[in-house]
């Protein structure tokens, strides 16, 4: 390769011999940065998702490649946001992909110093007790003037901001049932 070969291959010598003279076109482009594409374009498929941090509930697009997440991204068709994503919404891919994410259920023991690992069935029905004997311990079938109450204050439910209208009306009819008057979601608080 000549020198006169190299000196044309200068972004900079481009930029002053060229019609790009503010280089931020093709004379800042290299064969390298020419040959770049976008994650999103080579995703194999495009997922709709709602974005977990907050009760505003922005839209997100998740592209993923080989079952894995590469890209999100704000959903220009959300109504809400309008493509458009908050720092935190902009970060959310290392919510799914950091190597510090935890995919374990993890608990410790009361006294315990140290956490151990459970499988997912054990932490349920550990879940499951615990909401029956709070249940049983707290219920109050009839008030002192004798009239029925058949509620209990030991449970309630705070939903997140993500959980759509079907979900919280099934979180509200299973509170409602189990007998919990303290039903709340984030996005009213």
């Amino acid at each position: 390769m000549g020198l006169r070969t190299f000196i044309a291959g200068w972004p900079v010598y481009r930029q002053l011999t060229g019609t790009d003279p503010l280089g931020r076109g093709a004379a800042a482009r290299s064969a390298r940065s020419a040959a770049l594409t976008a994650r999103t374009e080579t995703a194999d498929s495009v997922a709709r998702s709602v974005c977990p941090y907050c009760a505003v509930g922005c839209g997100q697009r998740v592209f993923v490649t080989d079952g894995r997440v590469t890209q999100i991204e704000g959903d220009p068709d959300s109504p809400i946001s309008r493509g458009r994503l908050c720092p935190k919404g902009s970060a959310s891919k290392s919510l799914v992909t950091s190597p510090l994410r935890q995919t374990k259920v993890r608990y410790r023991r009361p006294y315990a110093t140290e956490w151990e690992d459970l499988d997912l069935d054990t932490a349920v029905d550990m879940i499951a007790d615990r909401i029956l004997a709070a249940r049983a311990a707290t219920w109050e079938d009839v008030d002192d003037a004798g009239r029925p109450l058949r509620r209990t204050l030991g449970i309630s439910s705070l939903g997140g901001a993500t959980l759509d209208n079907e979900e919280n009306y099934l979180i509200k009819k299973l509170f409602t049932a189990m007998g919990a008057l303290q039903i709340e979601n984030q996005a009213r608080i």
